[in-house]
C-alpha cells in the first residue's frame, strides 16, 4: 500500500504548458504517473505531451475523471489555483509552488473550511518537493531513482533533507512505503499530525522518519501526537541547531519566534514523547536501521 498516491490517482498538472509544468510532467510520465490531462487557462482544445489541455479544472475533471492534481502555477496564481482545485472536485493536490504569499495562504484555508470533512480536498505543500510511492506514482520534483520500495514511511519539511534520507536507506538496503513533503512554508495544507496519523493506519508501513526543522510548532504537536496515538516507531531529525533567534534560515517558515521553536526545544520535547531523534543528517539511515533491529 502507500498513502495519498499510487499507481491508481488520475492526475492533472495545473500550469501544464509552462517551462516548468512541462519538465516535471516528463519526468512523472517517465516514471510512470497517470497524468491524464493538464490546466492553462487560454489553452484549452490544445495538445500537450500527448495529454488534452483544458482551461479549467472543472472541465479536465469532467473529461478525464481526474481525482488529483499538482500546481507549478507561479506564486501570484498559486492560492486561487489551489481554491480552483477544491471547487473542481480534486480530492488531493500537491502545490509545488514557492513564495505564495502567507495571506493567500490563510484565504485558502479559511476556503477550504466550507467544505464537509468527507469532501474535503487533501492538500500538501505549497513550497515542498511533493509526493512519491515508490514504484508506484511520483507527484513532484524528485528523483525518482534514489526511492526504493519498502516499509518505511517519510514526512519532510525539507525536500533535499527527505532525498538524503532515501538515498541512506536505499544504501542500506531499506525501502520506503511513501514519501510525502509537506513543505517549509509557516501556513500549509497538511502538518506533520496528519501525515503521521495516515502512515500509522497504512498496514504496510512499519515505522516513520519525520524530519523537521526550527520555526512553527508542529513537530512539537506531531510528538505529542506520536506519544499518545501512535503505535509504530518514529524517528524524527531537526535541522537547525546553529540557527540564530529571529532570523529566518531557507525556509519562509524556518524562524524561531517562541518557546518550543528552536532545534534544540523541538529535539527536547520529541526525546521526552519517546521519539528517537538522529543526531545529525548523516545518521538518518543508520538510525532507521538502528530501529528496525
Amino acid at each position: 500500500m502507500a498513502i495519498l498516491i499510487d499507481q491508481n490517482n488520475r492526475v492533472i498538472v495545473q500550469g501544464f504548458t509552462g517551462q516548468i509544468g512541462t519538465f516535471h510532467a516528463k519526468e512523472m510520465l517517465a516514471y510512470g504517473t497517470q497524468i491524464v490531462g493538464g490546466v492553462t487557462p487560454g489553452k484549452g482544445g490544445m495538445q500537450h505531451l500527448e495529454r488534452p489541455v483544458f482551461n479549467t479544472v472543472k472541465d479536465a475533471v469532467k473529461a478525464t475523471n481526474a481525482d488529483t492534481s499538482i500546481i507549478f502555477v507561479p506564486a501570484p496564481f498559486a492560492g486561487d489555483s489551489i481554491m480552483e482545485a477544491a471547487d473542481g472536485g480534486i480530492r488531493y493536490c500537491v502545490a509545488i509552488t514557492d513564495g505564495i504569499p502567507a495571506h493567500d495562504m490563510i484565504r485558502v484555508k479559511r476556503y477550504m473550511r466550507r467544505y464537509r470533512r468527507e469532501q474535503k480536498m487533501i492538500l500538501t505543500g505549497p513550497n515542498c518537493a511533493g509526493n512519491i510511492s515508490p514504484g508506484k506514482a511520483m507527484l513532484g520534483i524528485m528523483p525518482g531513482h534514489i526511492y526504493m520500495h519498502g516499509r518505511i514511511g517519510i514526512v519532510s519539511r525539507s525536500g533535499t533533507l527527505g532525498y538524503e534520507a532515501a538515498a541512506q536507506m536505499q544504501a542500506l538496503n531499506i525501502g520506503i512505503s511513501s514519501s510525502i513533503g509537506i513543505g517549509g512554508d509557516p501556513v500549509n495544507g497538511s502538518s506533520f499530525r496528519d501525515i503521521l496519523e495516515l502512515f500509522e493506519q497504512d498496514d504496510e508501513t512499519d515505522a516513520i522518519v519525520m524530519i523537521g526543522e526550527i520555526g512553527g510548532p508542529q513537530e512539537s504537536e506531531a510528538a505529542h501526537f506520536a506519544k499518545e496515538h501512535m503505535k509504530k516507531p518514529v524517528l524524527g531529525y531537526i535541522a537547525g541547531l546553529t540557527a540564530p533567534r529571529g532570523r529566518r534560515m531557507g525556509h519562509a517558515g524556518a524562524i524561531v519566534s517562541a518557546y518550543g521553536e528552536s532545534a534544540a526545544e523541538k529535539i527536547e520535547i520529541l526525546r521526552d514523547c519517546g521519539v528517537e531523534v538522529a543526531p545529525n543528517p548523516s545518521m538518518i539511515g543508520a538510525s532507521v536501521a538502528k530501529i528496525l533491529g
